[in-house]
């Protein structure tokens, strides 16, 4: 490749950047476009600034979870960066660079696109399957760790990048965990399942509907809306007709509220039961009274069963002045893991921190974080909840 004068001094820079992260002097490798460079140098000198990427919907209906995902992140730096940290014998500063994905694949992957040329060296996201998966082929062609916190569809770590990893349960895990719930403790005999279309909820209907007819329940009705939708009474009055035992929605809470709200109004009596999208403290607001008729799950722990979940909360709390919505620890524990990759690398350099992610064994605060060959959690727990005075109980905790 020709070298023009114009490029020569974002080489050298390149160079020098490299040997002040404590790398040794090589000969200079011909640049090549796609690979981002890891840090640069504080303002103050001292210190180098690594840049981390979060990717989650900040604007629509399900935007407080994506803050919730966000402030999980942004709490770990803070952390890391108070207690001070150090790699290949330089003080490090990290930087949280967060995007508004606006749960939408065409977003997601021009903002993928905007964290990779943001130099940012991994980048814990997206919260929606659907926007994961499309733009995990960005962060592949870039060499650039992602761990999503909360896709969970089984597709996400299927496509073979070694990029991609995921620090929650799958929907392969949590279908058949509602599933097998519907079937045995609410012996149900016939379901009717309803999905918003998505990556997300599609694979999670899915799932669930394979587990439901395997232990000899009747699907009597499949319907899809989408993830905008505002009046599910023409799906509810069709469902209705059917008389089933069970509804299974696979969706969010902005839709999923609403949905089991219309349900009760149509004097629908089903339980509903609906995956970690749906099982927030927001759907309560949204289903009201309705929301009492509703069994969800969560791919992980409950806040309340991880050992030091009160300790994050507290922390959680006096930081942003709420309460966790759901991912806030698996964001945080992202990064974290991060973190470990490069001490353990004792290199910030993005192939660095790639090479160390498949030896990860980090005790986080969702439980102990270990990855199987395709970057999935190698021990998997659902949580089961149902909601009393508008408070998600737990009901079960399955081990997968």
């Amino acid at each position: 490749m020709q070298i023009t004068f114009a490029k020569i001094l974002p080489i050298a820079a390149a160079v020098a950047l490299v040997t002040a992260c404590g790398k040794k002097e090589e000969k200079p490798a011909e640049p090549s476009a796609s690979a981002p460079a890891a840090a640069a140098p504080a303002a103050g000198g001292g210190e180098v600034v690594v840049k981390i990427g979060h990717a989650a919907p900040l604007t629509g209906g399900i935007a407080h979870l994506g803050k919730d995902n966000e402030n999980g992140a942004r709490l770990a730096v803070e952390e890391v960066n108070k207690a001070g940290l150090e790699v290949g014998g330089k003080k490090i500063k990290l930087e949280l660079v967060g995007e508004d994905d606006a749960a939408d694949p065409k977003t997601g992957t021009s903002v993928a696109q905007k964290l990779v040329d943001a130099k940012v060296v991994a980048v814990v996201g997206h919260l929606n399957s659907g926007v994961s998966i499309p733009a995990s082929k960005i962060y592949s062609d870039a060499g650039i760790v992602q761990i999503s916190p909360s896709s969970t569809n089984p597709d996400y770590t299927k496509q073979g990048f070694k990029t991609t990893y995921r620090v929650v349960a799958t929907d392969a895990q949590q279908g058949p965990a509602l599933a097998n719930y519907a079937a045995k403790s609410l012996h149900a005999k016939s379901v009717a399942i309803v999905d918003d279309a998505t990556a997300y909820g599609k694979g999670l209907a899915d799932e669930f509907e394979k587990t439901a007819k395997a232990a000899g329940v009747n699907v009597v009705a499949r319907e899809a809306t989408n993830d905008k939708a505002t009046d599910f009474k023409a799906i509810l009055t069709k469902i209705k007709g059917k008389k089933p035992d069970v509804i299974m929605y696979g969706g969010m809470d902005a839709t999923g509220g609403p949905f089991a709200k219309q349900a009760k109004e149509l004097g629908i009596s089903s339980k509903i039961v609906g995956g970690d999208g749906v099982c927030t403290d927001k759907v309560a607001e949204l289903a009201g009274d309705a929301v009492s008729n509703i069994i969800c799950s969560e791919a992980g722990l409950a806040l309340s069963k991880m050992e030091n979940g009160a300790d994050f909360q507290k922390r959680y709390q006096a930081r942003f002045n709420a309460p966790v919505q759901i991912y806030a620890p698996f964001t945080y524990d992202a990064v974290m893991v991060i973190v470990d990759a490069m001490k353990r690398a004792n290199s910030v350099e993005p192939a660095a921190i790639l090479a160390e992610m498949p030896k990860t064994n980090y005790k986080g605060v969702i439980g102990n974080i270990a990855f199987d060959e395709k970057g999935d959690m190698k021990e998997g727990t659902i949580t089961l909840y149902e909601y009393k005075d508008k408070k998600k109980s737990v009901l079960d905790v399955v081990k997968m």
